[in-house]
């Protein structure tokens, strides 16, 4: 049986100013601005949520990633990258005449961030069915193109397969209405807590009204306990140590296929929460959505040096 991961597969081309931009960007001429920053360091880093989320759950072991997405005519490298990990891309299409998405970033050394989004090929995403992928017995529908996640929801339903919904960064482009309908659908929810907000704000309802909707609803706050909203209780996970945070891009799939990988056990609550923590704690420690390399061993050493005892990873 397979996860179906569907979400963004995308570049991350990040690029280091030696310098402060506060420097350069004179607030009383905001209104022509026009300034050009040297970059001496640049690196590029396959990321993406689906990417992402598929190459923690390779990690972890789990049985046939399968990613959902739309990549452009530039996405050979991150295809030979999948077939080296050994995930099956049987549903990441080829939208030809486009890019695949990538974000260009610029970090001033004061962690200041000025970043451009091209979505490119993510906006076809729509044109994938997940009701042609058979025997799944988990999913998560993550931030892609609007039309997309809209359709991935609708056809989990429609195929009687459960999913986390985790709107993420579309939470913007989506209605309140759209995110009630999706949650509706879903029957498990993740969500940040400033995005937690939103959608309370968008929806009009309380956390309590949303977490009513779905199974459970799985609520991370960075560096700071994460809580897990399920049959009537707040169950909080507490972060797991790590000797030094060097970049947290990542961190929120990490902890998502560890998530993923405890639901699919058929694991408890607190049991899903702590792997997806030390996941998380895991993919921090490192720069890159992708550069981590756990043994399961080690996995498993970080997880009992955290909780005192460790799931089994088969």
């Amino acid at each position: 049986m397979s996860i179906l991961v569907c979400g963004s597969m995308a570049y991350d081309n990040i690029m280091v100013f030696d310098g402060r931009f506060k420097d350069h960007i004179l607030p009383e001429q905001i209104h022509i601005l026009n300034v050009s920053f040297m970059v001496p360091e640049l690196r590029r880093e396959f990321g993406g949520c689906a990417g992402n989320i598929a190459y923690n759950l390779h990690l972890l072991g789990a049985e046939d990633p399968l990613i959902v997405a739309t990549v452009g005519d530039d996405a050979s490298d991150y295809r030979e990258r999948l077939a080296t990990l050994g995930l099956r891309q049987d549903f990441v299409r080829q939208v030809v005449g486009t890019y695949t998405a990538q974000a260009f970033i610029t970090t001033d050394l004061d962690d200041n961030q000025i970043t451009a989004f091209h979505p490119g090929a993510m906006l076809h995403s729509h044109d994938n069915d997940v009701r042609a992928a058979q025997n799944a017995s988990l999913a998560i529908v993550s931030p892609d193109g609007r039309d997309g996640m809209l359709r991935h929801v609708e056809g989990f339903h429609a195929a009687g397969v459960p999913f986390v919904f985790d709107p993420g960064q579309a939470l913007p482009i989506l209605s309140g209405d759209e995110l009630l309908h999706c949650l509706k659908l879903a029957r498990y929810c993740t969500v940040n807590d400033y995005e937690l907000q939103l959608m309370s704000s968008k929806t009009g309802r309380t956390v309590e009204a949303l977490a009513a909707e779905v199974e459970a609803l799985v609520v991370t706050r960075g560096g700071d306990a994460s809580s897990i909203y399920a049959n009537g209780e707040r169950i909080d996970i507490p972060t797991v140590a790590v000797a030094e945070v060097l970049d947290p891009t990542g961190c929120g799939d990490a902890y998502r296929a560890g998530l993923l990988y405890g639901i699919d056990k058929h694991w408890d609550w607190l049991a899903c929460g702590r792997l997806a923590a030390v996941m998380g704690a895991i993919k921090v420690g490192h720069r890159g959505g992708q550069n981590h390399q756990p043994e399961r061993g080690e996995i498993v050493a970080l997880h009992r040096k955290a909780f005192g005892k460790a799931p089994m990873l088969d």
